[in-house]
């Protein structure tokens, strides 16, 4: 049986890179691995994954860009593109993304996971090109991303019925609510499994 090994052992990796920084994390959860930087390396890797894993059918968006930069990372870090230290400082940044389940440029109004998956999925839609303007230039009948996303936030809120996760004729009021939105039955089915997963929030 293994033995404690300290107090942190209990809190998640990437909560405590996020506390308390990747060195004091390292030296807390992995100090059994000591001097052996590519076990080291391969445990946060692996624990940066399984939260993305976990994660992605609530922001399906977010989840596979942030999947794509830890690919990225692993890739630098095993043809020895970065050093050591470089790949602790990138690995600690996406962690910390991960964890709070949004990135730096986030618009404050997106104060909600709900509102920040709604917001990363419109913006694909809207944008299939993924041609670089800013967020806020996207547009859909005149309207911004964030302003839909908030919209539709909103209009969830005021239609959804008591438990209506898995009872059609409920799922369907939700769903006819978007389309009046959004005008296009695969977005709205798109948009739907999202918002399904959001059980907290609608």
């Amino acid at each position: 049986m293994p033995r404690k090994i300290s107090p942190f052992d209990d809190i998640p990796l990437l909560e405590l890179i996020v506390n308390t920084g990747i060195a004091e994390a390292i030296n807390q959860q992995l100090g059994g691995l000591k001097g052996n930087k590519n076990a080291i390396a391969e445990t946060i890797e692996n624990n940066v994954r399984s939260k993305i894993i976990k994660e992605h059918l609530n922001d399906p968006e977010f989840y596979e860009k942030m999947s794509a930069l830890l690919d990225e990372i692993i890739a630098a870090r095993k043809a020895k593109a970065i050093e050591y230290e470089e790949f602790l400082k990138r690995i600690a940044e996406l962690a910390k993304k991960v964890q709070a389940g949004k990135g730096d440029d986030t618009p404050v109004k997106l104060d909600t996971p709900g509102k920040r998956a709604l917001y990363n999925n419109l913006k694909v839609w809207t944008n299939p090109d993924g041609a670089a303007e800013k967020p806020a230039e996207y547009t859909v009948s005149g309207a911004s991303v964030l302003d839909l996303a908030l919209t539709i936030d909103e209009t969830i809120k005021q239609v959804r019925p008591n438990d209506w996760r898995g009872v059609q004729a409920r799922e369907q009021v939700i769903k006819a609510a978007l389309y009046k939105i959004l005008q296009d039955v695969e977005e709205v089915e798109r948009l739907f499994k999202i918002i399904f997963e959001h059980k907290g929030e609608y």
